[in-house]
């Protein structure tokens, strides 16, 4: 297979949804489907029951919640699939959102019974800023859901996404029984098979067929008739130009956790997704290179490689206590063994210790197109967002970053734990779960963490005892923003030889100071109105939501 063949089969996607609406299942169903497991699992595992595959942290079994982002990868229907299965609950919106920078389209899960919800519209405008393609699956029609045209109307008046209907339900929770194909003019009817556990067995036919009219009721056929009817007429056809530049997203109806519908969903997926797209280089100075690197648009096609790292993950192997760096390739051929240069520290790494990867689960890989995702072990060098690449010329500026809401010390209370509770808040810090802060006046020992919500301070705690035996406690501050600090004009501040004199600022009660990890200034707020006095009675100075060098 050519190189070109490789690239055009590669598809790439995140599925994303608001906590609940059925995302991890659906990821299960898909493997299921793509012969990648012979057994669905459970979101919420019990004892005769198999855990998900994506989601393998036991604090996710627990709470039955994604934590983490994972990667699930198989062949199917002659594609070379690389699924992620993302986090839904907001606190961990910023794994969610690294993630999508990896992907070249994304499925939208949304429960048919409450419509868009909070989570679905953040994470979608993460998705249109990047014009990735976007496709929708009405989730849960197996229960009672809203009217499924009043549910396109949401997408349109609530999104402003143009819906095309492919697949459309036949009933509405106990009256569910299958679905209509707009495209092909055939309905699939299912059965339920127990748990999910199985591909439910399915009969295709016609509208006409008198099988179709002796499942359903009279109400429900004439309303399904009626329905199409008027989607035939007043609906938007099919686009598939638009849909792949993000303007019209095609609609499926169905139950991940009865399987309807699946397959047909997986299969039109792939047919209408979009390959592996090009990525863009910017210019900035590099260690050890002559000059500024070029802004460029790098073609999947070139034939350097380079990919940039979105995610690292430490202890997904329990046995080995490994770290793996998780990396989207962009362009080039990988190759097992290869030399490239980490251009953040400009130096030359071999690649010898690189796997594919089913959720914690992962097999040697020996080489890897633009679109693949590929797991590195062993690097401790290798941080997130870093570029790797053959040529010194190229250079990824892809992760987006988000400023901290909820802010907490965490302190080790047991002396005989500390070699280990450092080496694993070091470790989770390279992964970028939380960030970290040095504030004046903080109590010995401790270090200031910063979140985008509370429950990540709770996975940290929770992965410090799991996984390297170290206890932590958590003592709450009053701070709810935090801002870096520069002069009016934007040049940065240096704290060096007392250059800088706080003493001489103009500050309301309860406000602190500190440094983030390159030894910036950060000013620590109580609240928004603490905020605006700062900047009023300090005119010579300006906040910053992100570091100035990151904006």
């Amino acid at each position: 297979m050519s190189p070109a063949q490789e690239i055009a089969r590669r598809r790439t996607f995140a599925i994303i949804s608001h906590p609940d609406a059925g995302k991890t299942t659906l990821t299960e169903k898909f493997l299921l489907y793509g012969n990648a497991i012979h057994l669905a699992g459970a979101v919420k595992d019990r004892k005769n029951q198999r855990a998900t595959a994506s989601d393998w942290m036991e604090l996710e079994k627990q709470r039955g919640i994604s934590i983490s982002s994972t990667v699930l990868q198989f062949d199917f229907a002659g594609c070379a699939v690389n699924l992620l299965d993302t986090p839904g609950h907001k606190d961990f919106s910023e794994d969610t959102y690294r993630v999508l920078t990896a992907v070249d389209a994304a499925l939208m899960v949304i429960d048919a019974a409450k419509g868009v919800e909070t989570q679905t519209r953040k994470l979608f405008e993460v998705c249109r800023r990047r014009g990735v393609p976007i496709f929708t699956f009405m989730n849960k029609c197996d229960r009672p859901t809203r009217n499924p045209l009043d549910l396109l109307d949401e997408l349109e008046s609530v999104l402003g996404l143009q819906s095309s209907p492919v697949i459309w339900p036949l009933g509405n929770g106990p009256s569910f029984k299958g679905v209509f194909d707009r495209r092909t003019r055939q309905v699939h009817l299912f059965e339920r098979v127990p748990g999910g556990k199985f591909q439910a067995p399915v009969s295709v036919t016609s509208l006409e067929d008198p099988a179709v009219r002796d499942k359903l009721d009279d109400h429900t056929y004439n309303e399904v008739k009626e329905q199409l009817e008027m989607l035939d007429g007043a609906g938007h056809p099919f686009d598939l130009d638009a849909v792949q530049h993000g303007r019209q997203t095609p609609v499926y109806f169905g139950s991940a956790v009865n399987n309807f519908g699946i397959e047909l969903l997986l299969n039109g997926f792939l047919q209408d997704s979009v390959p592996p797209a090009p990525r863009k280089s910017v210019s900035v100075p590099v260690p050890g290179a002559p000059q500024l690197t070029v802004a460029r648009e790098v073609p999947v096609t070139d034939p350097k490689f380079s990919g940039f790292i979105f995610k690292i993950q430490a202890n997904m192997d329990a046995k080995h206590r490994d770290r793996i760096a998780f990396l989207r390739v962009c362009s080039g051929k990988f190759d097992r063994d290869m030399v490239v240069t980490h251009q953040r520290t400009g130096k030359q790494v071999r690649l010898s210790s690189s796997h594919k990867l089913f959720g914690r689960e992962r097999e040697t890989v020996d080489e890897a197109w633009p679109g693949d995702v590929i797991g590195l072990v062993g690097h401790s060098e290798f941080g997130i967002g870093d570029t790797l690449t053959t040529d010194r010329g190229i250079i990824y500026d892809e992760i987006p970053r988000f400023p901290s809401e909820v802010f907490t010390y965490i302190s080790n209370p047991n002396t005989g734990d500390a070699k280990k509770y450092r080496a694993g808040l070091e470790q989770l810090l390279q992964e970028g779960v939380v960030q970290s802060f040095t504030a004046k006046n903080a109590p010995p020992g401790a270090t200031l963490l910063a979140a985008v919500g509370p429950l990540q301070f709770e996975v940290v705690q929770w992965r410090l005892q799991s996984e390297y035996n170290a206890e932590s406690r958590l003592t709450p501050t009053p701070w709810t923003v935090l801002r870096w600090l520069s002069r009016a004009d934007g040049t940065p501040i240096t704290l060096n030889k007392g250059s800088f004199d706080y003493t001489k600022l103009i500050v309301a009660s309860g406000v602190s100071f500190g440094t983030d990890k390159f030894e910036h200034p950060v000013v620590l707020f109580p609240n928004e109105w603490t905020t605006r006095y700062f900047l009023e009675k300090n005119p010579d100075l300006r906040l910053h939501e992100l570091p100035i060098e990151q904006k």
